[in-house]
């Protein structure tokens, strides 16, 4: 397992952390750990891509209905002459 060292840490957060520790019956190294695991859970993973991103973002909101004049329709180039 790897070892991590945090220099400079602020008195009054080391004060918060042994007192979280205490709450939750734990040793204030266990505490961290658990706060770092937490923290980082989902990091790398790749959850899809943009459509994936914005299908959840807009999940039941919109239309109610298929849109008309697209449905059964072929794409048409478009034309660039003037």
């Amino acid at each position: 397992m790897a070892q991590l060292i945090v220099r400079n840490l602020e008195e009054d957060v080391k004060i918060r952390l042994r007192q979280r520790a205490s709450r939750h019956g734990r040793s204030v190294e266990e505490e961290v750990r658990d706060i770092l695991r937490d923290a980082t859970k989902g990091e790398g993973k790749r959850k899809g891509g943009i459509g994936s991103a914005m299908s959840q973002l807009f999940q039941g909101i919109g239309l109610k209905q298929d849109i008309p004049e697209l449905k059964g329709m072929s794409p048409k180039p478009t034309g660039f002459e003037k």
